[in-house]
Formats: structure tokens, C-alpha cells, sequence
């Protein structure tokens, strides 16, 4: 006989992902053999760089596998501050900055730092997935600004102004964006930090694609197009994406110390210090050569062009241009209202179920991000794969015309 306790409402509330049934689909047909060309996954596929992996090994030989600080240890924070200056041009101590088991350890942290129940935290859509389940879990009230696809997914300034009530907490920002690859313009920059100035919030800019620019533009966020509004943004990044270092979860939170230092007192009551030895490998990673970040980018970079190229082929379906990431996020729509073996596509999800099943392509639908029009695909895999998966995404495709 077992005891139904029940879970807590924190819990009970969160939305499942609409990705999982997917995903768990994908997985289950790969396990039976079937050649599945993966879209889905948001990580680079090329390997650590070498000596980055050195650096690691060298840490284990040399026995720096204890506790460190729960902020990570001074090295590693000085090297970011100091990247920080290099690409920004923001000045920050070692005690602005907390290092953390990944980016999403970074944010979660922050947001339990600064928000309240009750309070509103303004997030741009298309968003990232975990976004509004971050702010949930806090107690806060997510706030969606929508942000169109005619205007390159940039900021309408009229309709943020409306959003922004008494209760705003927080605005979360995502530029290079993850599922769109857009980047905001200094102007959408500017006037988020003279909101933020004049009403009194945050400003949450995940920078973790920062690297991965297309249009020759350095990376930049508020504080460095505002300086006067530094003191309103944290700042979240890692290695994760920059350096092809997802599985090593090393991230941070830079920005005001009374919040770095909230931020450090919960995850003492969580985690504690990140992986020792996974800080001497993002020491090295920072503090080494850059080629390799050049070489990544420069790769993604054809990958976009391509896939761009060959969606542009398939009639009815529109993508803006991504200027960073390696996603694109087409819209899908036109064939919402098809029909294949007596079911009726209907939205995102039922569209990736169609290229599932009919194409083999593991994809991640729109509405995960808020948008149900589009499906979202990574370009993160090598392009003998892209040109095979464009191969059979036509294909499919061509089957729901007529």
C-alpha cells in the first residue's frame, strides 16, 4: 500500500513541453533503426578544442579536483571580466561575477534573486524554451511582448512601453536569438536601457551566442550601448556555444555585486561551485587561441546560407534571414490546413509530426517557443546532413500540395 503525497503546486502548474512527446518519438523510432537526421538539438557538433581538453586533463593530474568557491574560482572570474571589457567595453571586478553549472544554472539563480511572487517579468516571443518556467518557479508572471517576423523580430517600442506596469521586475533579452538568430538593433538596445532607467527593472540579456554573429558586429548588450544603465543589466553567458563546451556546464551571471552576491547564496544552498575541473578547461578556453571560435562561426555561417537557399525553394514558406545562432525558424503555416493519411496537420506540432514520420527529420515546433506558426531547425550539424535532411524536407513536403 503506498502513500499518494501530494507534489507541490510549484510544480503541478508547470507546463509539460510540447517537444517531449516529440522527442520521445524520435528517439523510440531510432531505437528501432530507423535513420532519423536530428534538426533538434541545440548544441555545436564539433568537438572541444584541443586545448581546452588539455587543460582539463592537466587539472586532474594535478590533482584540482576539490571544492572551489561557490562564486568559481578568481582566475576564471578575472578572465571573464576581462573578456567582458575586450568585447563589451564594460568594466567589472571578479566580485560582480558568479560562475555557475551552466548559462540555465545562471539565470535561475538571478531570477530567484530579484523576483517575487506576484512580480512581472516582460519576455520578447519568439523565447527560449525555459524562459517562462524560470520565471514561474520564482513565483513571477510571465509577460509576453510579441515580436514579428515582418519586422525581423525587432522590439515595437510603443507596445513594450505599454507592457511595462508598476509590477515589472525584469525584462528578458536573447540577442542572438535562440530560435529566430536575430539580433536587436543598438537602437532596440538603447531604448530598453532607457526604459529600464526611468522605471526602475532588470534587464536579463542571455548573451550565450554573442560569438556566433554573421553581420561583422562586435557583440553588444545594453550596458555597452548604455553604460549609464549598467547597473540595471546581468548579464548571463558560458562557454557552452562558443566554444563547443555544452556537456562541460560552465556558465555566468556578471552584473551588480548585491545581486551576483544573492545570486552566489542560493546556489551555495543548491550546487555549490561548479565542476572544478570543468573551470580550468573554461579558464583555457578564454585566456587561449581564438581560431577556433573564428573557424566555428565561419562554418555556421555557410550552414545558413544553405539551408536558407533551400528553404527558399519550397513554395509557401517564409524564413527571415538569422543574423547569429545556428537556427532558423520558418514559417510553416501554409500547410496548416493540409491533410496526410486523414489527419489534418492543424499547428506546429502536427507538422513536426508529419516531418517525423514522412521525413525522418527530428524538429522542434513553433509553439515551444511561443510562436506556432514556425519549426524551428538547428543547423548545427554537419552540412552533409543538412543537404540530406533538405533532400527529404522537399520531399515530404511536395506530398501535401495539390
Amino acid at each position: 500500500m503506498s502513500w499518494n503525497h501530494p507534489l507541490s503546486r510549484r510544480v503541478t502548474h508547470l507546463k509539460p513541453s510540447p517537444t517531449l512527446a516529440t522527442d520521445a518519438k524520435a528517439k523510440a523510432m531510432k531505437a528501432q533503426g530507423i535513420d532519423i537526421l536530428n534538426f533538434s538539438v541545440g548544441e555545436p557538433d564539433f568537438d572541444t578544442p584541443d586545448h581546452v581538453k588539455e587543460a582539463a586533463a592537466r587539472a586532474i593530474r594535478d590533482g584540482f579536483t576539490k571544492y572551489t568557491a561557490v562564486g568559481g574560482i578568481l582566475e576564471l572570474r578575472q578572465a571573464i571580466a576581462d573578456k567582458l571589457s575586450t568585447d563589451y567595453g564594460i568594466a567589472l571586478r571578479p566580485e560582480e561575477i558568479m560562475v555557475s553549472t551552466g548559462g540555465k544554472q545562471a539565470l535561475y539563480n538571478v531570477v530567484q534573486a530579484i523576483v517575487d511572487p506576484g512580480d512581472e517579468v516582460i519576455i520578447p516571443v519568439p523565447y527560449w524554451v525555459s524562459y517562462p518556467p524560470i520565471v514561474e518557479l520564482a513565483g513571477g508572471v510571465p509577460r509576453y511582448l510579441p515580436c514579428e517576423a515582418r519586422s525581423g523580430y525587432g522590439l515595437d517600442h510603443d507596445v513594450l512601453s505599454a507592457t511595462i506596469t508598476p509590477k515589472t521586475r525584469a525584462l528578458i533579452l536573447n540577442s542572438p536569438s535562440n530560435p529566430t538568430g536575430a539580433v536587436l538593433s543598438r537602437g532596440d538596445l538603447e531604448v530598453v536601457g532607457d526604459l529600464a532607467l526611468r522605471h526602475g527593472f532588470y534587464v536579463i540579456t542571455d548573451d550565450i551566442y554573442d560569438a556566433i554573429r554573421f553581420d561583422g558586429g562586435r557583440p553588444e548588450n545594453v550596458a555597452s550601448v548604455l553604460p549609464e544603465a549598467q547597473d540595471h543589466v546581468l548579464i548571463i553567458n558560458g562557454v557552452s556555444k562558443t566554444y563547443a563546451m555544452t556537456g562541460w556546464r560552465i556558465g555566468y551571471l556578471a552584473g551588480p555585486e548585491k545581486v551576483v552576491k544573492a545570486a552566489s547564496k542560493i546556489q551555495g544552498q543548491s550546487t555549490s561551485n561548479p565542476n572544478s575541473i570543468a573551470q580550468k578547461a573554461a579558464l583555457a578556453a578564454y585566456r587561449g587561441p581564438q581560431d577556433c571560435v573564428v573557424a566555428m562561426r565561419e562554418a555556421f555561417r555557410k550552414r545558413r546560407d544553405y539551408i536558407l537557399e533551400r528553404l527558399g525553394r519550397i513554395p509557401g514558406v517564409s524564413c527571415v534571414e538569422p543574423q547569429g545562432a545556428f537556427y532558423v525558424f520558418p514559417d510553416f503555416s501554409a500547410y496548416f490546413n493540409r491533410e496526410f493519411s486523414g489527419k489534418r496537420l492543424g499547428d506546429s506540432v502536427g507538422m513536426s509530426d508529419f516531418l517525423l514520420d514522412q521525413a525522418r527529420m527530428a524538429v522542434v515546433p513553433g509553439i515551444a517557443f511561443g510562436e506556432d506558426r514556425c519549426i524551428r531547425f538547428s543547423y548545427a550539424t554537419d552540412i552533409s546532413v543538412i543537404e540530406k535532411g533538405m533532400d527529404r524536407l522537399e520531399e515530404a513536403v511536395s506530398s501535401l500540395v495539390g
